[in-house]
């Protein structure tokens, strides 16, 4: 059934020059009929450049390339648009720094099949987050949190690696999303629930990043704190 669906794996990227090139090997490797776009914030590494090499190499590599940093949020609406006005039947976001294992793709379409949204869980029963320290501590129990607050019977809220299917979910729009930066992810989970879209948790191992730098500011977990407040209020309105 998922054979005849038509595809689109989206990722955006900012200095990932060290993994883009592995990323996308992968992507075409254990997904062969997907399509794939990239969409690079000017990364001053030479990522965009890098891209469009590798355009040359493969079939169905879209890129978009912005002239500078404009945040997480607005290029993974950027990407929805694309997957909606190119008539794709599903899109599946995930990281470029190869902490999301292409390989786990195939999962998500399976289960698009039935669902309309899929978050790919490192909490959920099977899954497991490999990251250490404090980043393990903050992710872990953030999740936690915020699924106590919000009252939305979920273990993950905080990832990218996600499935869309956008023929099932009519009426909904990433431009829904009002929430920035690393939050938007979470204000996604709460528009969809929102709107009684059947949510499916799948397990997936999550690696910390191998190369590169993590982009994830200092005071993001106080502007998560800050957006978690503001989607309890808007639970009640």
């Amino acid at each position: 059934m998922s054979l005849k669906k038509k595809i689109l794996v989206f990722t955006a990227t900012y200095n990932e020059i060290s993994n883009i090139s592995k990323l996308i090997f992968k992507i075409k490797k254990y997904n062969q009929k997907s399509d794939i776009l990239i969409l690079d914030d000017n990364s001053p590494d030479g990522t965009g450049k890098k891209v469009l090499e590798l355009k040359t190499k493969y079939k169905k590599l879209f890129f978009i390339s912005r002239k500078k940093k404009l945040g997480l949020d607005s290029a993974h609406k950027i990407g929805y648009e694309f997957a909606k006005k190119n008539n794709y039947d599903y899109l599946i976001t995930m990281d470029a720094d190869l902490s999301h294992d292409p390989k786990e793709i195939k999962n998500f379409i399976i289960n698009l099949n039935e669902y309309p949204f899929i978050i790919g869980s490192r909490y959920s029963k099977g899954g497991k987050c490999l990251m250490k320290g404090k980043r393990l501590f903050i992710s872990k129990y953030g999740n936690f949190i915020i699924r106590k607050i919000l009252g939305i019977n979920l273990n993950e809220f905080t990832t990218s690696y996600r499935g869309f299917n956008l023929k099932k979910l009519k009426n909904f729009h990433l431009n829904c999303v009002k929430t920035k930066g690393y939050s938007f992810f979470m204000g996604t989970v709460f528009e969809i629930h929102k709107r009684n879209f059947n949510i499916k948790e799948i397990p997936i191992i999550f690696k910390d990043r191998a190369k590169g730098k993590s982009k994830i500011p200092k005071l993001e977990i106080f502007r998560t704190l800050k957006n978690l407040m503001i989607l309890t209020f808007r639970n009640f309105i």
